[in-house]
């Protein structure tokens, strides 16, 4: 049947529209703005050129700048591809002149999209794996800001008071608390290892005897004050802050995400699976849409994750595996951290891992193919809607 493909370069405030033909003639280009009435013409306007013949859009985001276009598409039951601008950036080389417009990218991606076969379809996805989406995204957001703080805190600390940021964890609450009271060696040599610890358990802060102890013996290793200390001090007493108030945040997350996670129907599924916990569940449903109905096989989710190796061979040289260019990288640490994780609480997983090692194979090989094995685990177990047991149910006699 005969069919248009239709690419869109996505921007923040604009997107640009290009329409193909089977034979890979222009029928319209528009640079047209992200908002509804004239993503509403866009779309309108191709399925006029297309005059009953099948269309097909392809697009080089999923998320973000293009999210209410890809729902008017979804809304109209519009088929889109997903072509990423890697692969977009790649392609580009291969066409006539140098330049680079949003008009040029948008031909690129329908022509693309018009004589590839391996392009992924875009799925709305449930209700709860959009929200999932968000919700962890938004959490990894957060993560990357406390472990800036946390860098800076370690940074400042240290151009100060180097003993004392070699005997504190200031990813921990204790530490944290304890910065936000005193900074300084003179200080904590004034307040003493009694007072300390009682300021310290009046803040509610574990094993406060043994951080007092180690914070005055810090104290008592430094009597020279570097130029600037005050500032430091207060630029330490603003970061320690910083850090707690980003760890709050998480902990509010990660109990917004559990209980988002627990409504799903896969939630006890794949919370069976040694190593999986809410967080790292919510991801796994977020990265794959809610289920796995979008994957044909267990070995395609794992091409998808970054788990299967991609052959690399030339010449005489066979067997040469590396990991592929493209994949879901939330997804592969899903499967990474988890298998990482069963490996000291699960036997299945651990005798796994134990054979690779015997095996010549080197720690992370070992995880990695842990890991891809992983993926035949949650797809048999979702495919059978039932959970993980260490030993297999016994088959039943007939």
């Amino acid at each position: 049947m005969s069919r248009i493909w239709a690419g869109i370069d996505v921007g923040k405030g604009h997107h640009h529209g290009l329409a193909l033909d089977m034979d890979g003639k222009t029928l319209l280009s528009r640079r047209v703005a992200n908002d509804e009435p004239e993503l509403l013409k866009l779309i309108g306007d191709v399925l006029d050129l297309a005059d009953g013949r099948e269309v097909t859009w392809a697009i080089d985001m999923t998320g973000g700048e293009p999210a209410l276009l890809l729902a008017l598409l979804v809304s109209h039951g519009q088929e889109v591809l997903y072509m990423p601008g890697r692969l977009v950036n790649r392609a580009s080389d291969g066409y006539r002149g140098e330049g680079k417009t949003d008009a040029r990218d948008a031909y690129v991606i329908a022509d693309q999209a018009r004589m590839r076969r391996d392009l992924r379809p875009i799925r709305p996805g449930d209700e709860a794996a959009i929200e999932l989406k968000l919700l962890t995204g938004r959490r990894s957001d957060l993560v990357e800001d406390r472990t800036r703080a946390v860098n800076r805190l370690r940074g400042t600390l240290l151009s100060m008071f180097p003993a004392l940021e070699r005997a504190l964890d200031v990813t921990n609450t204790g530490p944290l608390k304890l910065l936000t009271g005193y900074q300084t060696p003179a200080a904590i040599r004034r307040v003493g290892v009694a007072r300390l610890t009682k300021w310290l358990a009046n803040r509610k802060v574990r094993s406060a005897r043994d951080l007092a102890e180690a914070a005055v013996e810090a104290a008592a290793r430094q009597h020279t004050a570097v130029p600037g200390e005050k500032t430091i001090a207060k630029l330490v007493h603003t970061l320690a802050e910083e850090v707690m108030a980003l760890n709050a945040h998480i902990s509010e997350m990660d109990k917004l995400i559990e209980g988002r996670f627990r409504e799903h129907e896969l939630a006890d599924i794949v919370l069976s699976v040694p190593g999986i916990g809410a967080t790292l569940g919510a991801e796994f449903l977020s990265a794959v849409g809610g289920d796995l109905d979008e994957f044909d096989s267990p070995d395609a989710l794992a091409a998808f994750a970054g788990v299967a190796p991609a052959p690399r061979d030339s010449g005489k040289v066979s067997g040469n595996l590396h990991r592929p260019a493209t994949y879901h990288r939330r997804l592969q640490r899903v499967f990474y951290t988890s298998a990482l994780v069963s490996v000291r609480y699960d036997p299945n997983s651990r005798q796994f891992y134990d054979r690779k090692r015997a095996e010549g194979k080197r720690h992370v090989q070992a995880v990695l193919a842990l890991a891809r094995r992983r993926v035949n685990v949650i797809w048999a177990l979702i495919r059978d809607r039932r959970c993980y047991e260490v030993t297999p149910p016994m088959a039943t006699a007939a």
